[in-house]
C-alpha cells in the first residue's frame, strides 16, 4: 500500500510510525528538532492521516506497508521509531528485518499483547472509536460542534485536541474523518494484541542499538515488561522520561529529541 508521508531534514533515514488514531503530523515538532540530523520520514500508516483505507488492519500489513515503502523510496537501511501502535510495528519490521537497520527507537510500547492489561485504556479507546463513529458530520458546520461532542465523552482537552486533527473537511467542503473508524473498531484486538506467542517465543534481536523510552506517569511499561524487552532485546536501553505520560513526545519533546540524538550519536 502508498503511504502518505512527509520529508525533513537530512542525513541518515529516520522512520516515524505514530501511534493509534495519530498520523505523521502528530511528529512534526520532533522532526523540527531532529532535522539537522536525520533524513526524517513522517508516514501516514493505513487507514489514518492521508493514507489509504483498508478492511485488512494487523501488524502483518502494518509491517508490509513499512517493507513497500523502503523499497518505494530506494532505502537499503534506517533508523525506525515507533509509538504505541506504531512502536508495535516497528518491533515486528526489527524482528522480520534486522538487517535493514541502523538502530530502533519504541515509545511508551512493550512486546506484549495488551488485550486483557489496561483495561481502563482500552475502554477509553473503545469510547473514542464509537464517540466518533456516532457523529453525524452532514450535521456539522463547524470543528466547535464537534468538540462539544467530543466533550460528553471525552474529559481531557489535550485528548480532544489530538483527535480534532483528523477532521478535516474534503473536496466538497463537507467534514470527514481522516481515520478509518470502521476498521478500527472490526481491528481493534489486532492493535491491543498482535504478539503472537509462538512468533515472539525465544525471540532474540541484535545487530543494533535498542531503545525503549516510557513516560514517568505512564503504565504502558511496567517493571516486569521490562525484564521481557531486555529478553527479546538484550542490549536494550530503557530510558524513562519524567512526568510525562503515554504522549510524552508531545509533553516533553525536548527531552525526547535531546535522548534520540545522544543515543544514537553517542
Amino acid at each position: 500500500m502508498e503511504l502518505n508521508y512527509h520529508n525533513i531534514g537530512t542525513g541518515q533515514p529516520l522512520i516515524i510510525l505514530h501511534g493509534l488514531f495519530g498520523s505523521g503530523d502528530n511528529w512534526f515538532t520532533i522532526a523540527k528538532l531532529l532535522e539537522k540530523h536525520f533524513e526524517i520520514y513522517l508516514i501516514d500508516q493505513r487507514n489514518h492521516g492521508k493514507s489509504q483505507h483498508s478492511k485488512e488492519f494487523n501488524y502483518n500489513v502494518l509491517t508490509n506497508d513499512i517493507l513497500e515503502f523502503f523499497k518505494t523510496h530506494s532505502i537499503s537501511k534506517a533508523h525506525i521509531l515507533g509509538h504505541s501502535m506504531g512502536g508495535k510495528v516497528a518491533m515486528n519490521f526489527a524482528k522480520n528485518y534486522p538487517e535493514m537497520l541502523y538502530s530502533l527507537i519504541v515509545i511508551d510500547i512493550a512486546p506484549k499483547n495488551y488485550n486483557e492489561n489496561l483495561l481502563i485504556e482500552q475502554s477509553q479507546h473503545n469510547t473514542i472509536i464509537d464517540t466518533l463513529i456516532s457523529i453525524n458530520l452532514t450535521k456539522i458546520t463547524n470543528r466547535n460542534e464537534v468538540e462539544v461532542i467530543l466533550s460528553k465523552t471525552i474529559d481531557s482537552d489535550k485528548l480532544k485536541a489530538f483527535l480534532l486533527k483528523s477532521l478535516h473537511r474534503n473536496s466538497f467542503g463537507n467534514f470527514e474523518w481522516l481515520l478509518n473508524l470502521q476498521s478500527l473498531k472490526e481491528n481493534f484486538e489486532n492493535i491491543s494484541g498482535g504478539f503472537i506467542d509462538k512468533e515472539w517465543n525465544n525471540v532474540e534481536i541484535t545487530g543494533f542499538p535498542v531503545l525503549f523510552v516510557k513516560g514517568g506517569l505512564s503504565d504502558y511499561i511496567s517493571k516486569d515488561d521490562e525484564i521481557l524487552i531486555n529478553k527479546i532485546f538484550p542490549a536494550a536501553e530503557i530510558f524513562k522520561i519524567p512526568n510525562t505520560g503515554h504522549w510524552l513526545h508531545a509533553e516533553n519533546p525536548q527531552m525526547l529529541a535531546q535522548k534520540i540524538i545522544s543515543f544514537i550519536y553517542n
